[in-house]
Formats: structure tokens, sequence, C-alpha cells
């Protein structure tokens, strides 16, 4: 923290002098602007990552390995460590997933399915989207599970949660842009590997935002493309390779939000419980629900989900209001509501500013209840989302095995079934 106040601290503008400026601004002097939060946002990101410029995974405890990767609560830390050899070391990332894949069969996902893709979305910013998309990813991959994150929204946060400059380490190849512009049919090979064991990722740049346009102007051709259809077909070879997919979406009703919302099996909408994001998440799934009505999207046989999910992000217990609000959240959303919750923290702060979530802390510097209580809410939140992976699996199962015995009496009803 010290590292980010001397950098801002040394390329401090006068708020006085911004406050008496007068007259019409140009355009140049806006670009001015932008040049300068941009160089300042170099030297932060360059003093916080020093000297790697990179990020690395962190070393968890053996109890942490064993919590956070699905294999027990933390007594029976002593008992997995002797078996595997682990009593006085830390554990990796990727020795957490390789032991968590082979002690969890169960949850892992069967050879003959495709991956599940989640959509992490909120048309409102601000709500806490793109940590869950990424604390999700990480969550995830220490169970075991190979995870491949994608970041639609232009503003590139989740490219810039992993450790990359979306500005100027990012190009076109590396995002989605050319798959939705039709120029080639398969995201799969815009996917780089990251800092995290088990998570790559597909990045995004503020280019992207040139799919807003290039998307519409493709429903205008006479390939019978759909624009809402366009990641998902895209996402064929990427659901064969990972076992979970995880997209970050723009906080709009968008052509990018729309692709990612129609291409999920599951959706995941992070709220705060607060009076104002309650009246706009009510706004996000009206304009939601309104997409049923377009004509063309019926004829494409609709769409179905294995689950959606709210949750309750940044929950502050001071607050009077939130309970009020949370039973508004519960008497709406009934059955969506995940029961954890992520609660108001000063780790999540001082995470964010080092472009970090809770995951990323191997030792955290604070009171250790502080950290547990917000690790163990991403865990128990992981638990939930890991839980809807697998019964989604298995009625797929189910539903491939009743097409097989009644081919006939099943027919129509795959073009309504998510994948």
């Amino acid at each position: 923290m010290r590292s980010i106040e001397k950098a801002v601290t040394g390329n401090k503008v006068s708020a006085i002098d911004g406050g008496e400026r007068r007259g019409p601004i140009s355009m140049d002097h806006i670009a001015s602007v932008a040049d300068r939060a941009d160089a300042l946002a170099h030297e932060i990101r360059a003093r916080v990552m020093a000297p790697d410029v990179r990020k690395l995974a962190p070393n968890f405890t053996v109890a942490q390995a064993v919590r956070l990767s699905g294999l027990g609560d933390e007594p029976a830390g002593a008992s997995w460590a002797a078996a595997h050899g682990h009593q006085r070391r830390a554990i990796s990332v990727a020795e957490a997933r390789s032991a968590a894949s082979r002690n969890r069969p169960a949850y892992q996902r069967p050879s003959s399915r495709g991956a599940i893709t989640i959509a992490v979305a909120n048309f409102k910013g601000g709500v806490g989207k793109t940590t869950t998309a990424m604390t999700l990813a990480q969550g995830l991959s220490l169970r075991g599970h190979k995870v491949l994150a994608i970041d639609l929204d232009p503003q590139g946060s989740l490219t810039t949660l992993f450790g990359i400059v979306a500005q100027t380490e990012v190009t076109e190849g590396m995002t989605a842009l050319p798959l939705l512009r039709g120029e080639c049919d398969d995201l799969l090979p815009a996917a780089r590997p990251t800092y995290w064991d088990g998570v790559d990722l597909v990045t995004a740049a503020p280019m992207l935002f040139a799919a807003e346009f290039a998307i519409p102007s493709r429903q205008t051709q006479a390939d019978g493309t759909n624009f809402w259809r366009l990641l998902d077909y895209g996402l064929a070879s990427a659901r064969d390779t990972y076992d979970v997919i995880v997209i970050d979406t723009p906080p709009a009703l968008s052509y990018l939000t729309i692709n990612a919302l129609m291409a999920a099996n599951g959706i995941v909408v992070p709220t705060p419980p607060t009076a104002l994001d309650f009246a706009s998440l009510a706004h996000f799934w009206q304009l939601f629900a309104d997409f049923r009505g377009n004509a063309e999207f019926l004829r494409g046989g609709g769409k179905q989900y294995a689950f959606i999910h709210v949750l309750l992000t940044r929950v502050d217990q001071s607050d009077v209001a939130m309970p009020a609000v949370r039973g508004w959240i519960n008497a709406a959303y009934g059955e969506f509501v995940l029961p954890a919750e992520i609660p108001k923290s000063t780790v999540a702060p001082a995470m964010a500013a080092a472009f970090g979530t809770a995951y990323d802390i191997g030792a955290y510097d604070g009171a250790r209840a502080t950290y547990r209580r917000i690790i163990d809410a991403y865990a128990e939140v992981t638990t939930c989302v890991e839980h809807s992976m697998v019964a989604a699996w298995k009625a797929l199962q189910q539903k491939r095995d009743a097409e097989t015995k009644f081919p006939l009496a099943s027919g129509h009803a795959d073009a309504c079934t998510a994948r």
C-alpha cells in the first residue's frame, strides 16, 4: 500500500487547480488527461508488482489448501498433509489443484460432457462483478477444474486483475473481437495461460468496444447468423478443452453482454444489498426478460439455464437498512438467492489496490479473523456454484440417456436446453 501511495503522491494533480479551470474543454485536453492517467496507471502497476512486473500465485498453508480445495475442513489438514508429504512446506496452487482432482472425482467433469459456462452479469457497475468472476475462476481451479476466464468488458478489469495491461499488452488476437467480427469461428486460439495454474484467459482491451458495431452489422448479412449466438458457437472447442468457462461482462445490456448470457449454462448476478442496487437489479431482470419477445430468438429455440444465482456482495452488517433490503431481495428472487454472501471487508479494497483478490494472499498481515471471514465467504460461494455445475452435468447426462432410449419423444427438446 505504501508503494501505491508513493506512486500517486509523486504524480499528484492539484484538485484546486482542476476546480478553477474555466472555458470549454477541447478533445486535445481530454487526450492529455487520458495520457496522464494511463502513465500513472503504468507507474502504479510497476511499483506494486516490482521487481518482476508479473503476478505470482501464492503458496498456501496445509490448512488453507485443504479448505480451499474442497478436501475438507481445517482439522483434516494434518492427515491430508501426512498422506501427501506436505507436513513442513507450503502448498502451491498446482499441488492443491492436483490433490483436489485426485481426491474429489465425483465433482470433476465427466469425459462425455462439455464445460459449464457461467456468465457473471449485472447492468450496474460497482457491484463486485469482476471480483466475483476472478474469485470464481480461482476458487474452481483450486478444486481441480480447468478454467477458461473470458473478459468481455472493453474496460479490461478482469484482464488487469490477471496482471496484464490491457492498453499495451493485449492484441486483437488475444480478445474475442476476431470471433465476433466473423474473422474466425473458434475462440480457443485466443486463450492464454495466466500466473494462476489451471486458469487460462481470453483478454479484453478498449478495442473490444468495436464489437458493439461489428455484431449488429453481421446480423444484416445473408448467412443467417444470429447476433446473440456468435460467442456460443465460438466456444465449441473450448467446451471440450475446459471444465468451466467464466465470463465477465460489461455493466450494460450490450451486444457483448447478450452474447455472454446466451452462451451460458448458468448466471451469477452479484449485487450489494442497498436500495439503489435493488432497484437497478429489477431493471436488469426486466430488460433481460424482454429479450424473449424477439421473434428470431424464439425461432432459434429460446433459452434455458441450468442455474441462476443472485449473490449478495459487500454486505455491511453495520448498515441499518441492509436487513430490510436483504429481505426485499429474498422476496423478489427467492430460490435464486445464494445462501452464501460476500461481506464488506478491509481485505477486499487492499487487494484491489494491489490488482488482486483474497485468493492472491498467501499470508495476511492483518487480523487472521478478518482474512478468514472473507476467504471463507468466497470459498462458500465457490462450493455453491460447483454443486450447481455437478447437478447440471448430471441433468445433461440424464437427458442424453432419455434421448437415447426415446429418440422420437425428445427430438424437439434439445433446441431449448442449455448445452
